[in-house]
């Protein structure tokens, strides 16, 4: 198979380059990128090239853009795999429109950053239709080494959506723990192996207190992204009628942080805006 793939940013460049070294592929991007396997100048010339398509942009807007032109040359029995994190809705909605040209779509959202993109480790969500899943599983496995299969289109962008939400309020005790023990004047790096002996240890204490410390926030996964994904959730609860606390908090946190002009930093940079409220 043929791969074409769209998006050749911070997560999209390591995925397709892991691809590449098993497939014969295909990159696009709005932005010109070099790369270790040929760039194309166009979604037409991508698309002509390829059996199946790729996908990692990173809004519901451009995930659109994309898939208005991909669906005026693709041609039936082709397979599109869209791994951005967007509305699952709006998944759907593209996946209806390519079922009636006989194009198979897949939702296949990432979990982990840019490291795990690179070690080709990723966490990989799977909506969609299970035997079209099946066909592309051996692709995904280029780029992840843990995939779950969740269901019908949306599934596997509603699980990332959960699981984001779940990060983003992690995140945020864990800044609001560091913040309190800055506070009663205990040294943070006491605080983190102290925890580490108890059950509330956990990945974003043990990797994003450095950052909190040492005041330094190498960004692995943006504010403006995780801003996005909380977002998400915050639309399908409102959707469900339900209001959960922590989620609106965690919400208008990177409100703030974004109104702050955070957005390019790493999203444990919210520990300042926790920090400063108090």
């Amino acid at each position: 198979m043929r791969i074409g793939f769209i998006g050749l940013g911070i997560m999209g460049l390591p995925m397709a380059e892991n691809v590449s070294k098993k497939y014969p592929l295909i990159g696009y991007d709005v932005v010109k990128k070099e790369a270790t396997f040929p760039i194309v100048n166009s979604i037409k010339e991508l698309v002509d090239n390829s059996d199946v398509i790729i996908s990692m942009v990173p809004k519901n807007e451009h995930v659109i853009s994309v898939y208005n032109e991909v669906i005026k040359y693709v041609r039936p029995g082709m397979i599109c795999i869209d791994m951005s994190t967007i509305s699952p809705s709006v998944n759907q909605i593209i996946a209806l429109e390519l079922e009636k040209i006989e194009v198979k779509m897949l939702d296949c959202p990432v979990v982990k950053s840019q490291p795990a993109a690179i070690s080709a480790t990723l966490g990989i969500y799977v909506g969609g239709d299970k035997e079209v899943y099946m066909k592309v599983k051996d692709i995904l496995s280029c780029m992840g080494s843990n995939i779950i299969y969740m269901g019908s289109h949306g599934k596997g962008l509603t699980m990332k959506i959960l699981h984001n939400m779940l990060v983003g309020q992690i995140q945020n005790s864990v800044n609001e723990m560091m913040f309190m023990a800055s506070e009663l004047e205990l040294d943070l790096n006491d605080v983190v192996q102290a925890i580490s002996y108890g059950g509330g240890q956990n990945f974003y204490l043990d990797t994003k207190a450095n950052n909190i410390i040492n005041d330094a926030y190498k960004t692995a996964f943006s504010v403006e992204n995780m801003n996005k994904d909380i977002h998400l959730a915050k639309d399908i609860a409102d959707n469900y009628d339900l209001n959960l606390t922590g989620l609106n908090n965690v919400c208008r946190i990177y409100e703030e942080a974004m109104e702050k002009g955070l957005a390019k930093e790493d999203f444990s940079i919210t520990y300042k805006v926790v920090s400063k409220e108090n």
